[in-house]
């Protein structure tokens, strides 16, 4: 059975921070590369981080250096810590396997709410 399931989000104020986490089932886990996205009202979904099976990572330029992407594979879980969170950070964020589009299945994803 395909399970995304995230959590963690919340409002928060700008310069704070949050730690998001996603379950997932194995089928969708197992070796795949892993990603965290977010869309913002009005705006297409996009990429924040992925890391591999090997915990190799890659980000969005808009990120690096604030957010941290990592993976449990025992568990079948990856966290995004989420440092110096800025107003346009505010966003429902989602995981699933990279690369990942609109035909696949998501989750239903956590909000992000950074206050200025």
């Amino acid at each position: 059975q395909v399970q995304l399931v995230e959590s963690g989000g919340g409002l928060v104020q700008a310069g704070g921070s949050l730690r998001l986490s996603c379950a997932a089932s194995g089928n969708i886990f197992s070796t795949n590369v892993m990603g965290w996205y977010r869309q913002a009202p009005g705006k297409q979904r996009e990429l924040v981080a992925h890391i591999t099976s090997g915990s190799s990572t890659n980000y969005a330029d808009s990120v690096r250096g604030r957010f941290t992407i990592s993976r449990d594979n025992a568990k079948n879980t990856v966290d995004l810590q989420m440092n110096s969170l800025k107003p346009e950070d505010t966003a429902v964020y989602y995981c699933n396997r990279w690369p990942a589009s609109e035909y696949n299945y998501w989750g239903q994803g956590t909000q992000v709410t950074v206050s200025s």
